[in-house]
């Protein structure tokens, strides 16, 4: 047997064991009593009983020996700016944020909501709600004001962190404004704004309730951390639901600590000192669990890069981060190095830069097309692994384990279950199917430490959303198989999350935009396959009765409006206008076969289908405009 299949059938026979020892890697106030605790299942807890501390386990403990080592280098190439942190330096900054949240009131247990660009305060802001025990709540910089004041009435934050702006290429984005329409949107309101001002954009604050990052600090003194209980929750992230209510997926302090450590040495293979950049952002679960917590829980030192892979300002800019930074492991997207290879299809930017440090390329956010993984294989002659993961797991599903044992590639899979993952493939009546057969992929409960507990305030929710269907299994709402090596294939996702860029957005909550528009009768959003993004929504109108407007007129409006209430990062830009969707005779719209045309994938007249003659109508559309 393997090592990697070894270790994962230690982890799975016993677990106490095996993350009892992988806790060793932690510091810890008082030791646990159960490292699984079982009593309230399906609500597992890791580590019950025990106390520490995230941000001490990301940063104090680490000065002593690494005091003068980087932590976190940030690197802008929007604004050309370059800045390093040395762990003493981090941590100096984040006690001082920290006491400044808690003058401004915040305690333990109070949620903070981080509505920040990839700029170090995001970073220090959310060490600063951990060093204190407030539950931080990041929303991807900026998202629509209907967006983010859903999530300010969920989480119910007690203040809320932002900037003055983004910056997304050449593009200043106004934060404030989106910010107060969103607080004048939402029930819940915040005590107090902290907002930190940057020289792209200053903006105007608002008396009594607004404060400048700059003079919250001036005026705080350092905060030591506050110990907190393994079960305590670390954090809030959102991710979208079916119906369109984001999900709230809430993070624990200890089972989080233990696993991302363990991640960084035996999924990653990297060591303590070394240096890992996740192109990503904050706002994600990737920017979360790799650019913050993992890195720096293992003595790494962790790059946050403000730009594109593209644009800012050439194809070539990962190739230069990597080379001034000495950056040993890249994790991102497959998008990026679609939009890279896009650009530069015969890797002319590489040999401009020594990017001999580089060991590894992960990629995760949606499935790797083989195509670009042997095009990235073979321009920068390292190993790439795709790896499968969920905002929901917090870590890798599925991976090719460096740091274990690197087992051979097989394009268009994610390798193998990792240790502490049970993943298999059932049918709908749950009944476990044979290698090569696909189903729905399914993970035996209990889920490993870092995974979700539950959902903010919905713990029904919780559990209608991924345990009900399959009873005993975490449902990850993808379908696939596993081969006859224990290979798992990700194929397709078997809800209505659609993947744009590595972004899981919600078709169904683009549905109730397009549909609020007076000129819509009915409407669908399904994903169809994009060469650079992977997925980007494409509408489907039906009309009302006398609508006479030209029809381009309408699919404008239509565009601008999910712009307006979901955001940009929806890449909503394409709408059709047909007469008739095409439904079962129980009136459901069918929406995978419609999908199916335009991907020019095969498929099959539905039986239930009340009138075929619709699909002809969706064939000629899609065609005409570059799709089936």
């Amino acid at each position: 047997m393997s090592a990697v299949l070894e270790m994962r059938r230690h982890s799975l026979e016993d677990p106490d064991d095996f993350w009892g020892e992988a806790a060793r890697g932690i510091d810890w106030i008082t030791p646990w009593d159960r490292v699984l605790d079982d009593s309230k299942a399906p609500f597992y807890r890791w580590f019950s009983g025990a106390q520490l501390n995230t941000c001490y386990n990301a940063l104090d403990r680490h000065v002593p020996n690494r005091g003068n080592q980087a932590a976190l280098i940030y690197d802008s190439a929007v604004t050309h700016t370059r800045r390093t942190y040395t762990y003493r330096q981090l941590r100096a900054e984040v006690a001082l944020f920290a006491g400044a949240l808690t003058a401004h009131g915040v305690s333990k247990g109070d949620r903070v909501l981080i509505y920040m660009p990839m700029i170090p305060e995001a970073v220090i802001a959310m060490l600063a709600c951990a060093r204190i025990g407030a539950v931080h709540s990041v929303v991807f910089g900026g998202f629509a004001p209907q967006e983010l004041a859903t999530r300010i009435d969920d989480a119910g934050p007690k203040i809320v962190v932002s900037a003055s702006c983004g910056i997304e290429g050449t593009r200043v984005i106004e934060y404030k404004p989106l910010l107060d329409q969103a607080i004048k949107l939402a029930e819940h309101k915040p005590e107090k704004c902290i907002i930190r001002q940057r020289e792209s954009c200053e903006c105007e604050l608002i008396e009594g309730r607004d404060t400048s990052w700059q003079d919250a600090v001036a005026a705080a003194k350092p905060h030591d951390c506050v110990p907190v209980m393994a079960t305590d929750p670390l954090y809030i992230l959102y991710t979208s639901g079916t119906t369109g209510v984001p999900k709230g997926v809430v993070r624990d302090n200890g089972g989080h600590a233990v696993a991302l450590r363990w991640t960084m040495q035996n999924v990653y293979g990297v060591k303590p000192g070394e240096v890992y950049w996740a192109a990503s952002d904050v706002g994600w679960v990737v920017g979360h669990s790799y650019i913050v917590y993992g890195p720096l829980l293992n003595g790494n030192t962790t790059i946050l890069y403000e730009g594109k892979p593209v644009g800012t300002p050439d194809a070539g800019a990962f190739w230069r981060v990597i080379s001034d930074h000495g950056v040993n492991c890249l994790f991102t997207a497959p998008t990026a190095f679609r939009a890279i290879r896009k650009e530069d299809p015969t890797g002319a930017f590489l040999p401009k830069y020594d990017i001999s440090t580089l060991r590894s390329l992960f990629l995760a956010g949606e499935r790797s097309d083989p195509d670009t993984l042997k095009w990235a294989e073979k321009k920068l002659g390292v190993p790439v692994i795709d790896h499968w993961w969920q905002t929901e797991t917090g870590w890798a599903i599925c991976a090719n384990c460096l740091g274990i044992e690197q087992l051979p590639v097989k394009h268009g899979s994610p390798t193998v279950a990792v240790p502490g993952w049970d993943v298999q493939v059932v049918d709908e009546t749950c009944r476990e199917l044979k290698p090569g057969t696909t189903g729905a992929l399914v993970v035996k409960l209990p889920l490993p430490p870092g995974s979700l507990m539950t959902l903010w305030n919905d713990d029904e929710r919780f559990v209608s959303s991924y345990l009900s269907e399959f009873p005993g299994f975490y449902k990850t709402a993808d379908a696939g198989y596993i081969d006859e090596d224990g290979y798992v294939y990700v194929m397709a996702r078997t809800d209505d999350i659609i993947n744009v860029a590595g972004h899981r957005l919600s078709t169904g909550g683009m549905e109730e935009v397009v549909a609020s528009h007076p000129d819509v009768a009915e409407c669908a959003v399904i994903g169809v396959a994009d060469d650079l993004k992977g997925e980007v929504p494409l509408g489907f109108l039906v009309l009302n009765a006398g609508v006479e407007r030209p029809h381009h007129d309408i699919v404008s409006e239509v565009i601008q409006l999910v712009r307006n209430e979901i955001g940009a990062v929806a890449a909503f830009k394409m709408a059709i206008v047909v007469q008739r969707l095409p439904k079962t005779r129980s009136g459901k719209i069918l929406r995978g076969t419609m999908k199916k045309i335009a991907d020019r994938s095969p498929w099959k007249l539905p039986a239930t289908i009340d009138d075929p003659a619709i699909l002809e109508e969706i064939t000629e559309r899609l065609q005409a405009i570059g799709y089936a």
